[in-house]
């Protein structure tokens, strides 16, 4: 869900927090009070230049009236709330760590049961994966050589590389790995 991104509302709080009043601040940045006022009240936005002038004299960088708050379940995810691929014991399963794939980031917990493989074939993706060995153990197939995995142990793919998971132990594998982007 895109938020709107409210420039106004970000000039005037940084405004009042630097303790200028509507008139001080207008008369810095070389506009009238009723033009800030229109700005702040998203009436009118305002040119890239006097948005700089604007940021410079409230001391802060441009970048951040572009930032717009997020809700703690756009940041959180709690303990059973997870987005869910595949079915615990039954097949290779991802639990999505993160609330969402819209960040630069996807961070996953893998489970593959006791032997099983992620997939039949090597798969690959643009991006770059980390993965950590929480527990168990797992031969892991990238670009044609196998590696032996076990918990504790931490595995860098970089993008492109043919890769699956072979679990051939007797007990399940628990990973987390990290993709960017995410891909899923």
């Amino acid at each position: 869900m895109a938020e709107q991104i409210n420039i106004g509302m970000k000039v005037q709080e940084f405004r009042k927090k630097r303790g200028l009043s509507l008139r001080d601040l207008a008369a810095e940045v070389g506009l009238s009070p009723s033009m800030l006022s229109q700005i702040e009240s998203n009436s009118v936005n305002p040119s890239i230049n006097t948005l700089k002038n604007i940021a410079e004299a409230l001391h802060v960088p441009m970048f951040q009236f572009f930032k717009y708050d997020v809700r703690a379940d756009q940041l959180i995810v709690r303990k059973g709330e997870n987005r869910i691929i595949g079915h615990a014991g039954e097949e290779v399963m991802y639990k999505l760590l993160t609330p969402d794939i819209s960040g630069a980031i996807e961070f996953c917990l893998m489970e593959i049961p006791a032997g099983t493989a992620s997939s039949d074939v090597p798969r690959e993706h643009a991006g770059e994966e980390v993965a950590y060995i929480i527990s168990g153990e797992v031969d892991l197939h990238l670009n044609g050589t196998v590696y032996h995995l076990q918990s504790g142990d931490a595995v860098r793919m970089p993008p492109m590389s043919g890769h699956r998971w072979v679990n051939t132990s007797d007990e399940e594998l628990k990973a987390v790995f990290a993709i960017t982007p995410p891909s899923f």
